[in-house]
């Protein structure tokens, strides 16, 4: 038996479009009237719209996301909130841009461990994306010091720290102390950059 088809839309602050994640939607069939969206950060799911379309969804429905980062940033929590929905409510998810990432598809037992699988690995991917940002960091620093460059502790590129404070405070995968040591700043540095970050 086939249930109601709901989608879902997050975008991280209201001037962001969600045009493109809409049309996606309705390219996969659901009506516009059971489209949710939120205009606001990813890093819990205290949403509105989102614990909205959460509260209507009955067994067998279906909630479509275009990306998996839609739902959130945090892998710990997409994992809780993903097992509420699909086994704890029995509806389905479709990640629409994760063609794995279908629940309709791994039926008699096997949707837990497949989603665990593959949220395992999405996890590991971030971890991995992290390392290697370190690792240019630090080759970046030996080749600027044999080539006789001296400095002091280095700028931090926007899109590093974009990233150290995804880590922190989206995703929980690090603290700050390690995203300092990791981008080689001070605690005031970090703090007076996670204010213009978080002001911008």
């Amino acid at each position: 038996m086939s249930g109601r088809k709901y989608g879902y839309i997050r975008v991280s602050s209201k001037e962001q479009n969600p045009a493109r994640q809409k049309d996606a939607l309705l390219k996969a069939g659901i009506e516009e009237g059971y489209i949710f969206t939120d205009k606001m950060s990813g890093k819990d799911f205290d949403r509105p719209e989102y614990q909205l379309v959460k509260r209507l969804l009955k067994k067998n429905d279906v909630l479509f996301i275009k990306d998996l980062d839609r739902l959130g940033r945090n892998y710990r929590k997409i994992k809780e909130e993903w097992k509420e929905i699909t086994m704890d409510i029995g509806a389905d998810i479709v990640v629409l841009e994760m063609d794995l990432l279908d629940t309709r598809k791994f039926k008699n037992g096997m949707e837990e461990l497949i989603s665990n699988i593959i949220l395992e690995l999405l996890s590991y991917m971030a971890e991995k994306d992290r390392k290697k940002i370190r690792q240019r960091q630090r080759e970046g620093i030996k080749k600027a010091k044999e080539n006789g460059v001296t400095f002091g502790r280095p700028k931090i590129e926007v899109d590093d720290f974009e990233y150290y404070y995804d880590q922190v405070y989206n995703k929980e995968q690090m603290t700050a102390v390690e995203a300092m040591e990791e981008l080689d700043v001070s605690k005031s540095t970090f703090y007076r950059r996670k204010s213009e970050y978080e002001n911008n």
